[in-house]
């Protein structure tokens, strides 16, 4: 799908439909009114009548537009001006993509970023507009013998003031509609099967991107490099299954200073996770394909990265593996010695995704990193605590927290930062080894995060639990993409910061 500029008056640009925000007042943007004065007050009439109620999300097809360049009109209902949020604004621009994915159009004109929105100028608007552009449109068919037909646009123009400047309008189009990719790269990797998306197909994927870019280099790491250096506690997790796990580096040189620090991203990729000899209840675990959105997303923003090409230096590291039960799989009880030296006792098997991170956090160490970001499906008590919009961060450095945070909001992709306190890793003494791998049921999200931080004292770190918001179940069940947004525009300040 090709995106551009518009920056003539959206009643003077030919196109076979134009989309115009309504407020629930009635009232217009400055590109609706111009509309609404080509037609002779067509759309004044209709919100007048009351055949438009303008509610947020809620769209009218007018289906000719006479005295107006543009074949149809679709009116998007913005709700109340005063309580319009960034999160709103996003469900209306994706109830204007879902109606026009209906229409079986070949171009359509977008005037949304006209519509005020407290504190957001029109890049942001627009870079929102071109990621939601992306995703809306994305279909999962690839295992569909008969995939049903789609009739999607090929070209969205965005209407641009022409008073603003064009180079940023660009831009933030550039950059939205590269986040959307990436985050529905992310997606497709949430969606394959665990028989195909396997440890070898993560790393096989991560190559594949990497070769498309001389700025991209690539290491994969086998499970004999694993066992030399060390890595028994990722390896105690793949123990039980015929597919051998994968620890997958991938380093971008993008700044001037090539040997300035890297920033550096870690994915979790359980593949398929059992729960191992803590096997999980029957019932959904269809869903524990879906336990590798942390890698996936980490290689979604290795796709932005491809396309933005911002000046950084960067790690992508993804810790994969599946856990399965069998007569070689680890047992609760059992004791491993990690490669920073720790021993484990692991009690439950289906704890696993920390004791593959732990390992990989050690390993980060030889990139004297700037920042490390590990991002992780990793406890089910972070649904209890924050549900299915909000992921968790937890963090060892107030300004990364601080970054990300900020990060999430700008990106319109939600966090909300847990304390890390030192009273939670008494919930993690052994009797037996240094620490075990849960800490009980209280503070369960915590207690995770507080294993995690055993192993990244070296440097500043941050930890995303995304187990709630990666993908959705029921209906409309599927990997989200997320937190790609949040993670491409962290990225971007750290590099606007360094400019």
């Amino acid at each position: 799908m090709n995106f551009k500029l518009v920056t003539q008056s959206p009643a003077l640009t030919e196109t076979a439909c134009v989309v115009l925000p309504v407020m629930q007042d009635g009232s217009l943007t400055p590109a609706g009114e111009g509309v609404d004065k080509a037609t002779e007050s067509l759309i004044r009439q209709i919100i007048d009548r009351g055949d438009f109620k303008a509610k947020l999300g809620k769209t009218f097809l007018v289906p000719f537009a006479p005295g107006a360049e543009a074949q149809r009109i679709l009116l998007v209902g913005m709700g109340e001006q005063d309580k319009l949020t960034e999160n709103k604004f996003s469900k209306a621009c994706q109830a204007a993509y879902e109606n026009l994915a209906q229409l079986s159009l070949h171009n359509a004109l977008l005037t949304l970023a006209d519509t005020p929105l407290k504190g957001r100028d029109s890049s942001w608007k627009l870079r929102l507009m071109a990621e939601v552009a992306e995703t809306s449109f994305y279909r999962f068919t690839e295992f569909k013998s008969k995939p049903a037909a789609e009739d999607f646009p090929d070209e969205l123009a965005f209407y641009w003031p022409d008073n603003q400047q064009s180079s940023e309008g660009e831009k933030a189009l550039q950059v939205g509609q590269a986040i959307g990719q990436g985050k529905n790269l992310a997606r497709t990797l949430g969606n394959r099967p665990g028989n195909v998306c396997t440890p070898i197909h993560l790393a096989e994927t991560a190559q594949e991107l990497a070769a498309k870019d001389s700025a991209f280099s690539t290491s994969i790491l086998d499970e004999n490099q694993m066992a030399e250096l060390g890595m028994n506690s990722l390896l105690s997790v793949g123990k039980g299954s015929d597919q051998p796990p994968r620890l997958i580096v991938v380093e971008y040189k993008g700044s001037k200073d090539a040997d300035e620090a890297p920033h550096l991203l870690l994915g979790k990729g359980i593949t398929f996770d059992t729960g191992g000899i803590s096997l999980k209840p029957g019932e959904g675990m269809d869903e524990m394909k879906f336990d590798m959105c942390g890698a996936a997303s980490v290689l979604g923003v290795l796709e932005v990265v491809r396309q933005i090409k911002p000046k950084l230096n960067l790690v992508f590291m993804v810790a994969a593996a599946e856990n399965m039960p069998s007569g070689k799989a680890s047992k609760p009880g059992d004791i491993y010695t990690t490669m920073s030296g720790q021993t484990v006792e692991v009690l439950n098997t289906d704890a696993e995704g920390r004791l593959v991170l732990c390992d990989a956090l050690t390993y980060a160490e030889r990139f004297k990193p700037a920042s490390v970001v590990d991002i992780a499906t990793l406890t089910g008590a972070c649904i209890i605590a924050l549900g299915h919009n909000i992921s968790a961060l937890l963090s060892n450095n107030d300004d990364l927290a601080s970054a990300l945070l900020k990060a999430s909001k700008d990106a319109n992709d939600p966090a909300w930062q847990l304390p890390l306190a030192e009273e939670f890793q008494e919930q993690l003494d052994s009797n037996f080894a240094d620490m075990q791998n849960i800490g009980g049921r209280p503070a369960g999200t915590i207690t995770a995060a507080a294993f995690l931080s055993r192993f990244a004292e070296s440097y500043p770190w941050a930890h995303l639990d995304i187990a709630g918001t990666a993908w959705h179940s029921g209906k409309q069940k599927g990997a989200t993409g997320r937190p790609v947004g949040l993670l491409t525009t962290y990225l971007l300040d750290l590099e606007a910061a360094n400019a």
